[in-house]
């Protein structure tokens, strides 16, 4: 998605969940392997990241704000001695970004082990798992204020009596929402995905142990092979006698067909589909359903690549480069000048006037949201001479937020939610907009439609949400006020939460 992260109010979403990744494996620099793994995973979080390890007597724990390159450097590395890991990369679906809030989250059981958890998804009984944990009088006491660290402390209190295990056999049929979680004890990995399989994981095979990941291209990356997904439903455990599973709910499989769209690495398999194969086959669905007369298909680099690939095989019209990304540009915790900030779009992209001067272009992009970014490039591509700008969109119109882990705008916010195409078409400034609907969506990923989860676009929640005030981003933010005095839990303006439940 061409989104521009240095403009005031931008348009940054839908942002990219969490990357988790975790290692067993004796006789290996874990440490090593795991900041690969979170290197091959750094698209999914770009706020935070850490790595936990464990040498079979203590859990060493590293973490802090930025991305996996700028915390990690081979001294800190080299420190982490240990054969169990686990890796996160952060972007915010809870919790407010700060120190605290970075993961691996850290907690100490009553009988002194250790517990290090990531998470990726989003949980939708958090304000029920923060009223337990109360009333057994577990409390929060480094300032972290994330359902991942609330998981964490839920575990760690049970496990002091269970063990770790049982504890999370225990827990995770009563966790709703989506999760993929890695943990570890001092010599143990477990992995666990939610019911629905909301979010991917897989398992891979290293010569000497185990990996899990969020994607298989953090498995390539390291050398391990694929061996399966995690099952929606399913707790994982590694030590040194193997591997072991077991079932703590049955699995109701609903993977987020975003990931498809735009989450995940083209270079990652889900459910034995090729992201990228499936973003082409998208492109040459949108070039069949939303057809153009035009000079040349050019991609909203990077994400709108494959999809453009895709239209130009389907169409006949000539695939170019029109637009040049600036690699480098990413996060930053640097806050832009008024100078900056007014270049916008120009700061992650830049057109090739060349090439655009005097043709009648169609752009392919993954998603409109709420429309800034579009209407920026559109008006940019006109300025370098393009005579008409047609814009396709590789996704159905987004209209309703996402409460698994998915930081898109409010629904107030979401362009698509108050006006039809030709709306956003004038809205956006583009000569024509067409988006692949859903069935050619669902039909290019090659997974039964049962079997996906499509709320951002059509509004259907696979898995039930609570009233208003007890879900969004800074609910335990909210809930700490509230029981330090304010009058109740309260959602930052806009969020939309009430909109989204109140669908027709």
């Amino acid at each position: 998605m061409a989104d521009d992260q240095f403009s005031a109010g931008s348009e940054t979403e839908p942002r990219e969940e969490c990357g988790v990744f975790g290692v067993w494996a004796p006789g290996e620099e874990v440490s090593k392997l795991t900041y690969y793994g979170l290197y091959a995973l750094q698209h999914r979080g770009q706020e935070a990241a850490g790595i936990s390890v464990s040498d079979g007597q203590q859990i060493v724990v590293f973490k802090d704000l930025g991305l996996v390159s700028q915390v990690f450097d081979e001294q800190v590395l080299s420190s982490l001695r240990g054969y169990v890991a686990v890796g996160h990369c952060r972007y915010s679906t809870t919790g407010s970004t700060t120190w605290e809030n970075a993961q691996p989250t850290f907690r100490t059981t009553a009988i002194g082990s250790g517990l290090s958890l990531g998470h990726n998804g989003n949980l939708v009984n958090t304000a029920e798992l923060q009223e337990r944990a109360r009333a057994t009088g577990i409390v929060t006491k480094n300032g972290a204020t994330t359902d991942s660290d609330l998981l964490c402390g839920l575990l760690a209190a049970a496990a002091a009596d269970r063990g770790l295990e049982q504890a999370a056999l225990e827990l995770l049929p009563t966790v709703r929402g989506a999760f993929c979680l890695v943990f570890a004890d001092e010599s143990t990995l477990y992995a666990a995905r939610d019911p629905h399989g909301v979010r991917p994981l897989v398992l891979g095979r290293l010569s000497r142990g185990w990996v899990v990941a969020s994607e298989t291209a953090a498995l390539d990356i390291v050398g391990a092979s694929f061996v399966r997904e995690v099952e929606p439903g399913e707790l994982l455990a590694i030590d040194d006698d193997g591997l072991r599973s077991s079932r703590f709910a049955n699995p109701e499989p609903k993977g987020c067909v975003f990931e498809f769209v735009y989450l995940a690495r083209p270079d990652t398999t889900i459910s034995g589909r090729s992201v990228h194969a499936t973003r082409v086959d998208i492109g040459r669905r949108l070039a069949e359903e939303s057809p153009a007369e035009a000079d040349l298909v050019i991609p909203v680099p990077e994400s709108g690549t494959p999809a453009a690939i895709g239209y130009a095989q389907a169409s006949g019209i000539p695939y170019g480069s029109g637009l040049v990304k600036n690699a480098y540009v990413g996060r930053t915790f640097i806050q832009p000048s008024q100078t900056i900030r007014q270049l916008g779009i120009r700061l992650k992209l830049n057109p090739l006037r060349d090439v655009i001067r005097g043709k009648r272009l169609v752009v392919v992009d993954d998603s409109i949201v709420r429309g800034n970014t579009q209407r920026a490039l559109v008006r940019m591509l006109r300025e370098s001479g393009a005579v008409e700008v047609h814009v396709r969109i590789a996704s159905p119109p987004v209209r309703w937020p996402c409460f698994y882990g998915i930081d898109f705008a409010s629904r107030a916010e979401l362009i698509a939610n108050g006006l039809d195409i030709d709306g956003v078409r004038r809205s956006i400034g583009a000569d024509s907009l067409g988006y692949v609907s859903l069935e050619g969506l669902v039909a290019a990923s090659e997974q039964p439609r049962s079997r996906l989860c499509t709320a951002c676009f059509d509004g259907h929640y696979p898995i039930a949400l609570p009233e208003s005030a007890k879900i969004g981003k800074y609910l335990l933010e909210g809930l700490e006020k509230g029981v330090n005095g304010s009058a109740a839990p309260v959602l930052p303006a806009g969020y939309g939460a009430e909109e989204a439940l109140q669908r027709p």
